[in-house]
């Protein structure tokens, strides 16, 4: 393929686990199963591998299309393909579905094997440090003993730095892009107002709906339409809808009058039928309890001294959600300890979401960095 292309068509690869997986809540899964995608090829001596962590409602399906499905382009198909930033034509990339989600991974919606029916609320709840040690099974599963990358987003880049710490050693470079050490009070109430948007509609049952044969839509709408506002700056919100009214002028009741009320309504009624009410509790809740530093007396420096690996940290200017301050409090913990860190702050109009998007000068950093890596590959 020549550069910038992609992928092509993929097929997911689900992946059994027999051994038990104990959780940092104290309970144990039995058993599990990842969903899993590659890309590129695994070198002989497996050092080109990278790892791909995904943010709270993504998937395994990280780039290329699946064929006979319109519109089912990885969620970050611009970054990794062929002559793209990440280039499967020198990489090996494994995007991997996370223990309680909904994209075929063990997770709720899954069978229990000890009563036959969904776990549904039964499912335990799961930690960054637990996805972390269960993706390091994987690594086992593919015989790579050290990623040449670890790499996400958001709650992608916590997962990242997570592995810098819990497993040095199998880490040559990490890179943590729109994340954040520890959510801040405020994101930790956005996310409970959106868990009460879900535990409250009728239809939720206690977490057991499955067997009611019904979807708590209405809170999942809600709870995407409140999370969708926290991904996007004033600014974009502002030029992309500003106060432009759907039908030219004021409807005087409470249908939608403005723009920006027709996207948030679009945005959530397309999330709450393909997204699980039950993954959304638990990985929301999973963002609120990373904290590296809980164990040393909020010490961020003292909890990053583990880590080996060399650093590559992207924040944009107008996320607000995690902002560029959080993400250099993790650049001068990791300066403290003498690192290498390598830091861009990235000045996008686009809020949160910026990490997905095509901006040349972010595209370009990640660039730079890869051919980096592939250099000390050589």
């Amino acid at each position: 393929m020549s550069a910038n292309q992609s992928v092509g068509f993929v097929k997911p690869e689900l992946i059994e686990f027999t051994a038990p997986l104990l959780l940092e809540c104290g309970k144990t899964l039995p058993s599990y199963s990842l969903m899993v995608e590659t890309y590129g090829t695994l070198n002989a001596s497996k050092s080109n591998a990278v790892l791909v962590c995904h943010a709270l409602n993504a998937s395994h399906h990280v780039a290329g299309l699946y064929e006979g499905q319109e519109k089912s382009e990885g969620w970050w198909d611009n970054m990794v393909g062929p002559g793209k930033p990440l280039d499967t034509n020198r990489f090996f990339v494994i995007g991997v579905n996370n223990l309680g989600s909904c994209f075929g991974s063990t997770g709720p919606s899954s069978i229990n094997p000890q009563t036959g029916k969904p776990y549904g609320a039964d499912f335990p709840f799961v930690t960054v440090q637990d996805w972390v040690n269960a993706q390091a099974r994987l690594a086992d599963y593919f015989g790579i003993e050290k990623f040449a990358a670890v790499m996400g987003g958001s709650l992608g880049g916590m997962q990242a730095l997570q592995w810098s710490l819990g497993y040095p050693d199998r880490v040559g470079h990490c890179m943590v892009i729109a994340s954040t050490p520890k959510l801040s009070a405020q994101n930790i109430a956005f996310n409970e107002v959106a868990r009460q948007a879900i535990v409250t509609d009728p239809d939720f049952h206690g977490g057991n709906y499955y067997e009611h044969g019904v979807v708590p839509k209405r809170g999942l709408r809600l709870a995407r339409m409140i999370g969708h506002i926290t991904y996007l700056s004033g600014d974009d919100m502002a030029e992309k809808f500003g106060r432009t009214l759907r039908n030219g002028d004021y409807n005087y009741g409470l249908e939608v009058d403005f723009q920006v009320e027709s996207y948030l309504r679009y945005q959530g009624d397309k999330f709450a039928d393909y997204f699980d009410a039950n993954t959304y509790l638990l990985i929301t809740k999973a963002l609120d309890y990373f904290d590296p530093a809980r164990h040393t007396g909020g010490n961020l420096a003292k909890a990053l001294e583990a880590a080996k690996a060399k650093f590559l940290l992207v924040s944009f200017t107008t996320d607000w959600r995690f902002a560029p301050e959080r993400t250099r409090e993790i650049v001068e913990a990791l300066m403290a300890n003498q690192r290498d860190v390598t830091y861009a702050e990235i000045d996008a109009p686009h809020g949160h979401d910026a990490f997905l998007l095509t901006d040349e000068r972010y595209h370009n950093v990640v660039r730079g960095y890869f051919e980096r890596i592939a250099k000390e590959l050589a």
